[in-house]
């Protein structure tokens, strides 16, 4: 049983592994996020003028982008598109072509420039970003990271922005508007054509499917059914043998040790010679 144990912990641990090494497709549209500056997660310790997110299209015209300062204040104060940096790490997103799944590797970081117009405090800053990829689906995210630097004041005659999203962006984005990158204010770059990748290659719009991560997940779903039925059935077949052997091997025993001990001996009969008589 132990040994059985052991196999299927192997085998599901493999299975893990492999599904954890296999690469994983965004969930939501391409273009996503690739890099930031700052990272989320990380310490800043000197005031900022401005935070660049990187994308791996250029985002849209009409893109959202806020700062929120640990009071849960905006301190943004508008932005802009920066120039393309080559990315330390690539990139994987994946385009269905011709109903499969086809990864494409993106070294390129396409930045929207958000000015900080003042670091009121120290503490957790937030800055969200909305926008639409040239799949025609929303882009959307926070990144958030902790701010040790000196206090700044605002600048004069500086107010704090309240506006949201424009109508077009938030009608894309949820799926009421046109899914054409280039209608309403889709992502398009500075000659109207919709944003491409950064080797030139044409974006393929993603059909209806299941996500390829779900792939990994019912591999590793599957198998563990598997082993939990194969240790099942192997010790209910070895009870079984074993209980239909031991009554037979018993018996036999039995009756050959009766036997033995019920057969009397004949005095003076050797196995295979004749009786031997009184007489010398």
């Amino acid at each position: 049983m132990r040994h059985i144990l052991s196999r299927a912990l192997a085998a599901l641990a493999a299975t893990v592994v492999v599904s954890l090494v296999l690469p994983v497709a965004p969930a939501s549209a391409h273009g996503q996020l690739a890099t930031s500056t700052p990272l989320t997660g990380t310490v800043v310790r000197e005031p900022l003028t401005q935070l660049g997110l990187y994308f791996t299209e250029k985002p849209a015209s009409n893109a959202h982008f806020t700062v929120t300062g640990p009071d849960g204040s905006r301190v943004d104060n508008g932005w802009s598109f920066g120039e393309p940096k080559r990315l330390d790490k690539p990139v994987q997103e994946y385009f269905m072509v011709n109903g499969v799944f086809e990864p494409r590797l993106y070294h390129t970081g396409f930045p929207a420039m958000v000015t900080v117009a003042h670091w009121p405090a120290k503490g957790r800053y937030t800055a969200s970003y909305l926008s639409v990829a040239s799949d025609g689906e929303a882009v959307r995210g926070n990144v958030t990271f902790d701010y040790q630097g000196p206090s700044t004041p605002a600048p004069a005659g500086w107010v704090v922005p309240t506006a949201g999203p424009d109508a077009a962006l938030l009608a894309q984005a949820e799926g009421e508007g046109s899914a054409s990158p280039g209608a309403t204010g889709g992502p398009a770059d500075a000659t109207g054509v919709p944003a491409s990748d950064p080797a030139g290659a044409t974006e393929e719009r993603r059909d209806g499917g299941f996500p390829p991560w779900l792939v990994p997940a019912l591999i590793v779903v599957v198998v563990s059914a598997i082993v939990l039925v194969a240790a099942r059935r192997r010790p209910a077949a070895r009870a079984g043998a074993t209980a239909t052997r031991r009554p037979v091997s018993r018996a036999g025993k039995t009756a050959n040790v009766g036997k033995a001990a019920n057969t009397p001996r004949k005095p003076g009969n050797r196995a295979g010679g004749r009786a031997r008589g009184g007489r010398r």
